[in-house]
């Protein structure tokens, strides 16, 4: 029997993987607030839907890939929501970076419906969504993981990392984008100082390539930072750095919040959370 697949949030990362699907032979359902991308995985064999209610009437595993935790909330609940459409038996698939606590109030609304929830974090960014080279950080116990497999096996070639029960997905991304963002400003700082004492930043990206030192995360960052004064002052490249900014606040505001509430300190975090706009290059008066 063929699955019937859903996929809510055909963004940056969304619909790469949502692109996917239908060519896995699911039946699959997709609906994002831009007509653009939805029309375009229509055109490849998936079926466009007027609302997440209508997503959840069509499908029995939803995946969700939306930007924060009240996006999630705004696709799962209410009259045209997720849930006000999925049957009993269902299973819910979340994607986004969020608290694990926005995990567990999805997980017993949806217990109520009798759906099942399960932290499905990735990571690998939108190019390895397309290559099929995407991580995913699984929370959920292990009769939920077998149902997920196949879902994820349509998406990705690398083997699952089963963090552990409910919420453990979602801890796990929020530990690994700590280490990516402190990153980011180990680069921005090497850069700088290589700059400062006459050294070709390209001879600094070859070295770090060279050891290992460097991810492919930090070479693609340190490539932005060489782009020309006039590119990064452009409104589509501000507006590009600004939504990754946001993006990193978010993600670190959480792995702090997440510290507090276990009795950790963590003040290198605390640090690179007050200076994204700066490592991002965002023209922004208003911060340092």
């Amino acid at each position: 029997m063929t699955l019937r697949t859903g996929f809510i949030g055909l963004g940056n990362q969304g619909k790469p993987i949502a692109a996917h699907l239908a060519p896995a032979g699911f039946e699959t359902t997709v609906y994002d607030v831009v007509e653009a991308p939805m029309a375009e995985l229509a055109a490849a064999g998936a079926k466009a839907a007027r609302t997440p209610r209508e997503v959840g009437e069509r499908a029995e595993l939803v995946g969700i890939c939306v930007p924060e935790d009240k996006h999630v909330r705004a696709v799962v609940f209410g009259d045209d929501g997720l849930l006000a459409g999925m049957a009993s038996g269902g299973l819910i698939a979340i994607h986004s970076t969020v608290l694990p606590s926005t995990i567990e109030e999805i997980a017993d609304a949806a217990a109520k419906h009798g759906i099942e929830v399960m932290d499905a974090c990735v990571t690998g960014g939108a190019d390895g969504a397309e290559k099929r080279a995407l991580t995913f950080l699984v929370g959920g116990s292990d009769a939920q993981l077998a149902r997920l497999r196949p879902y994820v096996e349509a998406i990705s070639d690398v083997p699952i990392i089963h963090a552990g029960p409910l919420g453990c997905g979602a801890k796990l991304k929020l530990c690994i984008n700590l280490v990516t963002y402190i990153q980011f400003s180990a680069a921005y700082e090497s850069n700088l100082l290589a700059r400062a004492v006459g050294l070709d930043p390209k001879i600094l990206q070859a070295a770090g390539r060279s050891n290992g030192n460097f991810t492919p995360f930090m070479l693609n960052y340190l490539q932005s930072q060489d782009l020309p004064d006039a590119v990064r002052a452009s409104e589509a490249f501000q507006s590009r750095v600004r939504n990754v900014m946001h993006i990193g606040e978010k993600d670190l505001a959480w792995a702090l919040q997440m510290a507090r509430e276990a009795e950790v300190s963590l003040p290198v975090g605390g640090l690179v959370s007050q200076l994204q706009a700066k490592h991002f290059g965002v023209i922004d008066p208003g911060r340092r």
